[in-house]
């Protein structure tokens, strides 16, 4: 594809320097002739003609980048679930550090969309939502609202495990849990559709789609850096790029005005608010 693209700028580059040559030789005259007009006319259309061209063949290699992004993410997550997340086997605690250092990798690695100029961005994409009918599958990380051993809820970053369409509930293990004489505890959880809000499949470029990012002052639910926790917060500055992080303002009353100075959360952790 990237060969294809070369030949057809190379084969442009003909047009253009004809456009070029022509503009050179009416310098010295003091008005256009309709020879010209119609000569620039028909190199220019042709411009434009293989400048759409390019663009058919740049999109098509963005769309197999993208493609080959998504199977290397899937393979990627799917290696990691079966080296810590074997559930044929005794889960093994894994170092905090480790884990973090996991899930920024898992958030920096998250394809870009890549639609055409006038596509809108799909579900899953930035801030937009999964569609209502969305199931997700097994290995997607997700946030979970689940209760603790103190009986308070709240919203963990988990994996899923399987869903029963039948009761339309899901099985999903929290991503950190510890363990108590050598058994797991607190990791496994059963919970209903509503209990679950799938991350982002994708991150937005801010540039081409601006209606997949959050705004400003607006309130969502993102990962508290260093922990595996989603807590409310609001979008202080939206990401400028596809590669930028979030800013955002927690919630937190042990500042004058309820909010945390302005943290950096990727665009994976951050999600809509979904009220109880």
């Amino acid at each position: 594809m990237l060969l294809q693209i070369q030949e057809e700028r190379s084969r442009s580059e003909d047009n253009l320097s004809n456009i070029n040559k022509t503009h050179e030789k009416m310098k010295n005259d003091n008005k256009v002739s309709s020879y010209f007009k119609n000569k620039l006319k028909g190199l220019y259309n042709t411009a434009i003609s293989d400048a759409k061209g390019e663009i058919d063949l740049i999109q098509q290699a963005m769309d197999k980048i993208t493609e080959i992004k998504i199977m290397r993410n899937e393979k990627r997550v799917g290696s990691s679930s079966k080296l810590v997340f074997n559930q044929d086997e005794p889960r093994k605690g894994m170092r905090r550090g480790v884990l973090m250092s996991m899930l920024q990798k898992a958030a920096s690695t998250l394809p870009t969309w890549t639609g055409r100029q006038s596509e809108s961005a799909p579900a899953l994409c930035g801030s937009i939502p999964a569609d209502i009918g969305y199931i997700c599958h097994a290995s997607d990380h997700v946030a979970a609202r689940v209760k603790g051993t103190d009986g308070e809820e709240q919203w963990i970053l988990a994996e899923v495990v399987t869903y029963n369409p039948s009761t339309q509930k899901y099985d999903v293990d929290d991503i950190d849990y510890t363990e108590e004489d050598g058994k797991p505890s607190q990791e496994r959880h059963h919970l209903s559709r509503r209990r679950i809000i799938p991350l982002p499949l994708w991150k937005a470029d801010p540039t081409r789609n601006p209606e997949a990012t959050f705004q400003p002052k607006q309130l969502v639910m993102a990962l508290y850096p260093q922990t595996t926790c989603f807590y409310r917060a609001l979008i202080h500055e939206p990401p400028e790029t596809a590669q930028d992080d979030y800013s955002v303002l927690f919630e937190d009353t042990s500042y004058a005005d309820g909010y945390s100075p302005p943290l950096a959360v990727p665009q994976r952790y951050v999600v809509q608010f979904r009220k109880k």
